[in-house]
C-alpha cells in the first residue's frame, strides 16, 4: 500500500487543495489524515473538503479535534485557538470530528508495519522533535509494535531511528514551521519521501485575513514567513524540561 500523510491542516483550505493536487499526481492508495484538521481560519471548508475526498481515507484524531468537539458539546471551555473555530461547526461537522480514530495501522510497502497517530500512539498532546533525547522518545514510542511510527502535532518534518523504531514527523500542511513556506506532507511507499508543495501564500494570507479567526493576522504571517524549524524546535525542548 502507497499512502499519502497529511497532517495539522490547521484550516488552511488553499494548502490542502494545493496538497490534494499533488497527491492525485502521486497515484496513492491511501490517504491518511493526520489531525488538527479545523483550527484555524476556515474551518468548516475545510471539513467539507475533506468529506469529499473520493479516495480511500482514515482519519487520525489530533488534539485539537478532540477539543474543538469537546468545546461545541460545552465540556470545555473555549480557547482563543479552538472557540472560534468550534462556533461555526453545524452538528454534521462536528460528528465528523467525533469519528477520527485514536490511531492508524497500516502495512506500507516496502516500509512494513505503520501506526499513524498525531503526536505519539497512546497520547495526542505529547511533544516529540527531531531534537528530543533517545531515551524520551523511547518512553513515548512504547506500546506499539508497528517498525515505522508516521507522527505530526509539532508541524515540522523529520525521519529518524530510536532503536527499532522508524520515526517519521510528515509536517504540517496548513502552519509548518519550516526553512521556507509551503506545504508540508509525507509519501509513504516504497520509501519515505518527504514533500513540500507550492501554492499561493500570498492570496492564501489575504484570505485568511477576511475571516474571523481571532488569530488571523498572525496565522496569514506565518503562511508567507514560517518560523523556522529550528526555532520551533528549541520552543517546543525548552517547555517540555528537556
Amino acid at each position: 500500500m502507497r499512502v499519502a500523510a497529511i497532517y495539522d491542516i490547521h484550516g488552511n483550505v488553499p494548502a490542502l487543495q494545493a496538497v490534494l493536487a499533488a497527491i492525485e499526481a502521486a497515484d496513492v492508495d491511501m490517504i491518511v489524515v493526520g489531525g488538527d484538521v479545523a483550527a484555524g481560519p476556515m474551518p468548516v471548508e475545510t471539513i467539507e473538503l475533506l468529506r469529499s475526498l473520493r479516495c480511500s481515507t482514515r482519519f487520525v484524531r489530533g488534539n485539537a479535534d478532540r477539543n474543538m468537539v469537546e468545546v461545541f458539546d460545552g465540556e470545555r471551555e473555549a480557547g482563543d485557538c479552538d472557540g472560534w473555530p468550534a462556533a461555526q461547526l453545524t452538528r454534521t461537522d462536528r460528528d465528523f470530528l467525533e469519528g477520527f480514530e485514536a490511531t492508524v495501522e497500516l502495512d506500507v510497502d516496502g516500509l512494513g508495519p505503520a501506526c499513524f497517530c498525531h503526536a505519539v500512539p497512546a497520547n495526542d498532546e505529547l511533544t516529540v522533535t527531531a531534537a528530543t533525547p533517545e531515551h524520551a522518545m523511547h518512553e513515548a514510542l512504547a506500546g506499539t509494535t508497528a517498525c515505522l511510527v508516521v507522527v505530526g502535532h509539532t508541524h515540522m518534518q523529520f525521519d529518524r531511528r530510536v532503536r527499532d523504531w522508524r520515526v517519521v514527523n510528515a509536517g504540517s500542511v496548513g502552519m509548518p514551521y519550516a526553512d521556507r513556506p509551503g506545504a508540508y506532507w509525507a509519501l509513504l511507499g516504497p520509501e519515505v519521501a518527504l514533500r513540500r508543495t507550492d501554492y499561493d501564500f500570498v492570496a492564501a494570507a489575504a484570505s485568511f485575513r477576511q475571516t474571523g479567526f481571532p488569530h488571523r493576522e498572525v496565522f496569514a504571517r506565518q503562511v508567507v514567513q514560517p518560523p523556522t524549524a529550528e526555532e520551533a524546535t528549541a520552543v517546543f525542548e525548552r517547555r517540555a524540561g528537556r
